[in-house]
């Protein structure tokens, strides 16, 4: 049952997050936003390890691996991505270029991990990245040149994180190791925020709400959800769900902001799920 389920509840929760920041960023710089973000996931996670005595990793290496991890995952992917969306870049821009991740995860994959990338699952990755520029077609504006290279660093570290992972550390206990993946991503994140940075935070109820929002649903559930996948399929597999990021994001703007959807757009929701049902075996 969660084998079936997991990867389109991963999808709604983490396809949130783009919500929760286009409702927080204009309260907070964005490092900042993410340093607060962190430090208080980190106040969750261990309290609740400890009384749930959940198992740490016995192999320092493990420990290595695993915040390596979780620098690219969290501090390189979500750092990437605030901040190309508080230097003018839109977010659908944003979800296109982050969206070639399950292409370059294809290509990782069978040179890294010997995973074997079947031709259906290449026309899956095709068609759902078809989809994916169909959604956002309808949301390209004016931005910024400059405001494209943190995009790019974040689709890296979203890359590179899921094929680390996969390969150096793909079991460990959710509980700590989410506690170890956020740790050296809340100092690499801290320290770049109080150089370049003001740590300027308007701490409104929008704002609060954002950040219990992010920190809840999106730190730890969605996170939780995304290290269960990664352990339980093939990395191919994994990105390929990704490409159902930017249609359910679309969705989520219209509920929530009035935002509309064009034809093109639900046509490429539709390319969208078929190309991750071909991706998926």
């Amino acid at each position: 049952m969660l084998a079936r389920f997991a990867p389109w509840l991963f999808v709604l929760l983490w396809s949130s997050g783009f919500i929760g920041a286009k409702l927080g960023l204009p309260h907070a710089e964005p490092l900042s936003f993410l340093t607060v973000r962190y430090l208080l996931v980190l106040a969750l996670l261990l309290p609740l390890a400890l009384a749930m005595r959940a198992p740490w990793p016995r192999d320092r290496r493990q420990w290595l691996h695993i915040g390596v991890s979780g620098l690219l995952l969290h501090g390189t992917y979500l750092g990437g991505v605030f901040v190309a969306i508080s230097h003018g870049l839109p977010a659908g821009v944003t979800a296109l270029l982050v969206g070639m991740q399950p292409l370059l995860t294809a290509f990782g994959a069978g040179w890294l991990l010997g995973e074997t990338v079947t031709r259906r699952q290449w026309l899956g990755l095709a068609l759902g990245l078809v989809g994916v520029a169909l959604v956002v077609a309808g949301k390209l504006g004016d931005w910024q040149w400059q405001a494209l290279w943190p995009a790019g660093l974040a689709l890296l570290g979203i890359t590179a994180g899921t094929l680390y992972q996969k390969r150096f550390c793909p079991r460990f206990d959710l509980r700590t190791g989410a506690f170890l993946q956020f740790l050296p991503t809340a100092i690499a994140t801290a320290s770049i925020a109080a150089v370049v940075e003001d740590f300027r935070i308007e701490w409104t109820g929008e704002f609060v709400f954002a950040l219990a929002w992010l920190v809840l649903v999106l730190s730890v559930g969605a996170i939780a959800l995304l290290n269960y996948l990664i352990r339980s399929g093939s990395a191919v597999n994994v990105a390929s769900v990704f490409y159902l990021t930017p249609p359910t994001t679309a969705l989520l703007a219209w509920l929530a902001f009035g935002e509309t959807l064009t034809a093109p757009m639900l046509l490429g929701m539709a390319l969208a799920v078929g190309g991750v049902y071909l991706s998926r075996r």
